[in-house]
């Protein structure tokens, strides 16, 4: 007799699975994040009952000929360097990021212009009705592309219509929350749903060859709805990021099979839609104004590309008789919290009455420690009145001890601060490895410094 599916509770913040559902998941922390699922139970002539009936795998030797699979270019050239130079046969990426942020936007714009090259490109919508897309296609400029339409949600519909178009290089799906299979017992978006319809997508995606494109929802911490498994079962995991109140959208890649993770890509939000930023580090320092107190510019580095930012710091007095406030938006709280403590008990800066706002302007958001020395600079300017000089850069690490310790790829953030028009730099002290000390940009002065009270003593001294 045919035993009954077993029933178990997945978590879809985290993926853990457990064996009764409770309130919170003890894996994550999260609150009613458990959500059933059945599980077949294996039959009678699984691989563990049939023992060694398999076939023997064929090895080979790690050594040999490396054959690097072809891309297809977008058009885009901002999404062409996130995925590692385009599009690669039977790749699966997955694009995530906040609802309204132009995850639509960008991918019918790059589907568009793949059609305009003489590919065949299905974009198949399950929020949308199709004169929904082909108004956005009007006005994004790109209704008169030879781009194949659909609407529908039934994932053995789309894959029959995938299987009887065998010249199909690109398929667009929009999105996986939306997808239902008759098969699973469930709502579309739940984790079973959610997982076998990424699954029979990707399999007809890697079986036919074409390039599958995921659109998927995000949770209200930015992380992707749904299983944890689907960013396993995909090559490239991407996220729009970027604030409403801002022109830039960021594209980032956090996993990518067939190229650098951490890539970013740069667009301009206008009324005909995305744009490429070419040259990001002007257009986030187009508005900076050099004579204010408590502005720096930091030369930080997103995957391969250098970008200028400027870091702003305001100090007021305490209001109350509470803890004093501590705002940052687009750096990480608890690093701002250290730095503090180092410029207070290492420097002597009396700061823990005051209230701190940190702010990176253009709404990118900063996550490596090479930032500490821009935000060191810029509180200090703010807490001694005296702007920072405005042809000069700051990047570094803090330690806790107050030494300035070296970050990664020195020479290409001060190539781009030169190219920028900058004549000075404050980064830590280098170390010569061997004979050979690569030289700076012509044009660029460094200011080498080996603990932080170096940088807060000169800037007490131009007060």
């Amino acid at each position: 007799m045919a035993k009954k599916p077993s029933r178990t509770y997945v978590c879809t913040n985290c993926g853990a699975v457990h064996a009764k559902w409770a309130g919170q998941c003890d894996a994550c922390g999260e609150w009613n994040t458990l959500e059933e699922m059945a599980v077949e139970p294996l039959a009678a002539s699984s691989v563990a009952v049939r023992g060694g009936k398999g076939r023997r795998v064929a090895l080979q030797a790690l050594e040999g000929e490396i054959k690097l699979p072809p891309r297809t270019q977008t058009g885009i050239a901002e999404l062409d360097r996130v995925l590692g130079g385009g599009l690669v046969p039977a790749s699966v990426v997955l694009v995530g990021g906040d609802p309204g942020i132009g995850k639509s936007t960008l991918l019918l714009q790059a589907a568009s212009k793949l059609a305009g090259k003489g590919e065949r490109v299905l974009y198949i919508s399950g929020e949308e009705a199709v004169d929904q897309i082909r108004l956005r296609a009007q006005r994004l400029g790109v209704a008169g592309a030879k781009l194949d339409l659909a609407a529908s949600i039934n994932v053995a519909d789309i894959v029959a219509t995938l299987e009887a178009e065998p010249d199909v290089r690109a398929v667009v799906i929009d999105s996986i929350q939306t997808m239902w299979l008759e098969t699973i017992d469930s709502a579309p978006g739940t984790v079973s749903q959610v997982r076998a319809c990424a699954f029979e997508l990707i399999r007809a995606a890697k079986r036919r060859g074409f390039s599958l494109i995921l659109v998927g929802h995000v949770t209200k911490e930015g992380a992707l709805a749904g299983p944890r498994v689907l960013e396993h079962m995909v090559d490239a995991v991407m996220y729009f990021e970027g604030d409403r109140g801002h022109q830039f959208r960021i594209l980032r890649a956090a996993k990518n099979r067939y190229g650098a993770t951490d890539e970013i890509g740069v667009f301009a939000m206008t009324d005909r839609g995305l744009e490429e930023v070419s040259n990001p580090s002007a257009l986030f320092l187009a508005e900076r104004r050099g004579n204010i107190a408590g502005s720096a510019v930091f030369a930080g580095l997103e995957g391969t590309r250098p970008v200028l930012l400027e870091v702003q710091a305001l100090l007021a007095p305490k209001g109350g008789d509470g803890a004093p406030r501590r705002a940052v938006v687009g750096w990480d709280t608890g690093r701002l919290s250290m730095l503090l403590a180092v410029l207070e008990t290492r420097c002597g800066l009396k700061l823990s009455g005051m209230d701190v706002y940190l702010n990176v302007a253009g709404g990118l958001k900063v996550a490596e420690p090479a930032a500490d020395l821009a935000v060191a600079a810029a509180l200090v300017s703010a807490a001694s009145g005296v702007p920072t000089s405005p042809g000069e850069v700051y990047f570094g690490e803090v330690g806790l001890s107050g030494e300035v310790r070296q970050v990664a790829q020195a020479d290409a953030r001060l190539k781009e601060a030169a190219k920028l028009g900058f004549d000075r730099a404050v980064l830590p002290r280098r170390i010569a490895r061997g004979n050979t000390r690569s030289r700076p940009p012509e044009g660029l002065h460094l200011r080498e410094i080996g603990h932080i009270s170096d940088l807060v003593s000169a800037e007490m001294e131009a007060e």
